[in-house]
């Protein structure tokens, strides 16, 4: 009976030591996936188009209303898996909110298994206090960010002309943005200066593209004010930007989406069309403006390896 009590004892022990374990190493592992190097854009001081007033970080359930620092979240492949690429993730909100984590973090970790860099940006709002030009914040955070990611080619293992730039929704009007528009508003004199500030591909996932008939309302009032011009409206209507030096681009949306009409993404890709720009337009008969890495729809859930084959094909994929 002694030598079953031990037995007893022992195995106890032996079940306590695993659970411990196991329950350091989930801890090691989460605090792993969540901590990932959050770079700043800008030197201290130096933060073009700014007033200098102090603003402190606003959030709610992750979805950021008040950005106190502009920076990109770096999510790294590894070095046996990078594919010497990288994106960068402009996250969804109508350009009132940053919905950081479901489309950015979510998306930088898919984009990883592919062997592509991903990084999320965290840019100004258009309606920051501290902004002199509403709408020039987070072109001139995009911007900055795309050249950090190019200056840290060498380190990082990445060619400089595969970088790229992702977008849902709002997301994807900062993201087609700077695939049609190339005047430099993030110059401050520094050595990151000289890098360029065109992506070489675009990913547009149900965008605001335009910002005229089809315009998301809530988006062209947060992004250019309540009392914008018809000229800037077509000035931003990317679909009416689209030249020869447009990058190529990937385009996803669903037909029955009531918030930002699939005519958005139909016009951009027609307008590729007449400027000769390689581009790839899916669109699926579901999916609303909710579309994600998983969906409800069995045909909409096909776009995530659509993506992969036409970066592939387009070259942005190399082997290893």
């Amino acid at each position: 009976m002694k030598m079953a009590s031990s037995d007893a004892r022992k195995g106890v022990n032996q079940l306590r030591a695993i659970l411990v374990v196991s329950l350091l190493v989930g801890l090691s592992l989460f605090f792993t996936a969540r901590a990932q190097e959050f770079i700043p854009l800008w030197p201290t001081g130096n933060m073009p188009n700014s007033k200098g007033l102090p603003l402190e970080h606003k959030e709610e359930r992750q979805r950021i209303t008040q950005v106190k620092t502009p920076g990109i979240y770096a999510f790294l492949t590894s070095n046996e898996d990078n594919r010497g690429s990288a994106v960068l993730i402009c996250p969804p909100g109508g350009y009132q909110k940053l919905t950081y984590n479901l489309a950015g973090f979510q998306w930088a970790k898919w984009f990883n298994t592919m062997g592509v860099n991903a990084f999320v940006l965290i840019h100004r709002l258009p309606n920051s206090p501290d902004l002199i030009e509403r709408e020039k914040g987070p072109i001139q955070d995009a911007q900055r960010a795309l050249k950090i990611i190019r200056s840290m080619a060498s380190v990082l293992n990445i060619d400089t002309s595969k970088v790229g730039i992702v977008g849902a929704s709002a997301g994807g009007h900062l993201a087609s943005t700077l695939g049609t528009h190339f005047e430099d508003f993030s110059l401050i004199g520094d050595s990151i200066d000289r890098y360029s500030v065109r992506p070489d591909f675009m990913i547009l996932i149900s965008a605001v593209i335009n910002m005229g008939n089809y315009a998301h309302k809530g988006s062209v009032q947060a992004f250019l004010g309540a009392d914008a011009s018809k000229e800037k409206c077509d000035y931003y209507s990317n679909e009416k930007q689209v030249t020869k030096h447009t990058p190529p681009a990937f385009l996803v949306h669903a037909r029955d989406d009531n918030t930002v009409p699939v005519q958005n993404s139909i016009q951009f890709y027609n307008a590729m069309l007449e400027k000769g720009v390689d581009g790839s337009l899916h669109i699926f008969p579901y999916g609303r403006h909710s579309i994600s890495l998983k969906n409800e729809s069995g045909m909409l859930n096909l776009w995530p390896a659509l993506c992969e084959n036409w970066l592939n094909e387009m070259g942005f994929l190399k082997q290893k």
